[in-house]
C-alpha cells in the first residue's frame, strides 16, 4: 500500500477558523473520520496540500432535539447516532441506516459529514495506484476515458452512503457554512448526479449540521441495503421508504435509494398512489418507478440489471411491511 502524500494538518478549534483555514490552503480537505478518505490517499487518490480536521471544533459533534426538528452534527459518530435514544424513539430509520454502515469499528470513527459526502465509487477508480496506471487512468482521475462507459463524457462512479436515502425521505436540509456566509438546502441538493463533481458544495464550504424535521403523524420509515457481505461492504443497492397510512388508503409515500447512480435518488412518480390502498397494482407500480429511478452501470462487481431489480424488490418488500405495521 502506498504511503501518505505529503500535507499540512490543520486543527482549529472553532467553525469559522475552520472555514478560514479551507479558504487559506486552495485543494484541502475537511479531515473528520477519515475512514473514506485516508484509505484513498493511501491509494493515491488525491494530494491535498493540508487536511483541516473538524474534530476539535465545538457542537460539529451534536445529536440534540431542538424544538421538533432533530439536529445532526457534520462530526456526529455514526455509531453514536445508531444508539441515540433520541433517534432510535423519534427517527427509528436514521438509526437503522447508521447501524449497517461498514463495521462496528468503522462506526467507532465514521462522522455523518463524511458518510454523506463520501466519495463515488467504480471498480476502475478503487484500485491501486499501479493497477489504475496500467488502464491508462480513468476519467475521474487523471484519465480521459470512463471505462464504465467509454464514449460518455461524464463520470459514472457510483454513490454509496448509507444515510442519505434515509435523510431524504425524511425531508431532511443540510446547512453549509463557508467565507460568505450559510445556507441551508434540502439533501438532494447537496448531490450532482455525476461521480466526479458528486457535491455541490463550493470550494471551502464546509458541510456544518443536518436538520431533520418531525415525521409527519403516523409516518413509517425503514432502510433496506442489499450487499455482498452483512457487515463492510458498500450497498449494491440501498433503499429508503416513507409511509403513512390513513385507513386503507396511502397518506404519503417517499422512496430514495442509494448504490445505483452517482448521487442518492429521490424516485418520482409516485404521488398518484396516494388516496389507494397498497395492493397488487400499487405494489408493481412501486417497483417499476424504481427500476426505472436506477441509473445503474457496470460500476461494481454486480450486473447493473441485478442491481435494478434487487432495489426494486426492496422497496416494494419494505413498502409492504411498512404498510402491514399499522395493523
Amino acid at each position: 500500500m502506498n504511503l501518505l502524500p505529503d500535507f499540512r494538518f490543520l486543527r482549529p478549534t472553532s467553525l469559522d477558523d475552520a472555514v478560514a483555514a479551507l479558504a487559506e490552503a486552495p485543494g484541502c480537505r475537511p479531515l473528520a473520520g477519515g475512514t473514506d478518505l485516508l484509505p484513498n490517499l493511501r491509494r493515491g487518490l488525491g494530494e491535498p496540500g493540508a487536511l483541516v480536521d473538524l474534530g476539535a471544533v465545538p457542537g460539529m459533534d451534536l445529536i440534540a432535539v431542538e424544538g421538533e426538528q432533530l439536529v445532526l452534527g457534520a462530526t456526529a459518530r455514526l455509531e453514536d447516532v445508531a444508539a441515540s435514544e433520541q433517534v432510535r424513539g423519534r427517527w427509528p430509520v436514521l438509526a437503522e441506516a447508521a447501524a449497517t454502515v461498514a463495521g462496528p469499528t468503522h462506526r467507532a470513527a465514521a462522522t455523518v459529514g463524511g458518510n454523506l459526502c463520501q466519495d463515488t465509487r467504480c471498480i476502475f477508480y478503487n484500485q491501486s495506484e499501479w493497477w489504475r496506471e496500467s488502464n491508462d487512468w480513468c476519467l475521474k482521475h487523471k484519465g480521459a476515458v470512463c471505462h464504465v462507459v467509454p464514449k460518455s463524457d461524464r463520470c459514472y462512479a457510483v454513490y454509496a452512503g448509507d444515510l442519505a436515502p434515509a435523510l431524504m425521505v425524511l425531508r431532511a436540509e443540510v446547512e453549509i457554512v463557508g467565507a460568505g456566509g450559510s445556507r441551508r438546502l434540502p439533501i438532494a441538493g447537496l448531490y450532482h448526479e455525476e461521480g466526479r463533481g458528486y457535491l455541490t458544495l463550493a470550494p471551502g464550504e464546509i458541510l456544518a449540521r443536518v436538520l431533520v424535521p418531525a415525521p409527519a403523524q403516523g409516518t413509517r420509515a425503514g432502510y433496506a441495503k442489499n450487499r455482498v457481505r452483512d457487515a463492510v461492504d458498500f450497498p449494491l443497492a440501498g433503499v429508503a421508504v416513507a409511509l403513512r397510512r390513513e385507513g386503507d388508503a396511502l397518506a404519503g409515500l417517499d422512496v430514495a435509494l442509494t448504490g445505483v447512480a452517482s448521487a442518492p435518488l429521490m424516485v418520482p412518480g409516485l404521488e398518484g398512489l396516494l388516496g389507494s390502498p397498497w395492493n397488487d397494482q400499487a405494489a408493481k407500480a412501486v417497483g417499476e418507478a424504481v427500476r426505472k429511478g436506477c441509473n445503474a452501470v457496470k460500476s461494481t462487481l454486480a450486473p447493473p440489471k441485478y442491481r435494478r431489480r434487487v432495489a426494486s424488490a426492496s422497496a416494494v418488500r419494505l413498502a409492504a411491511r411498512l404498510w402491514e405495521a399499522y395493523s
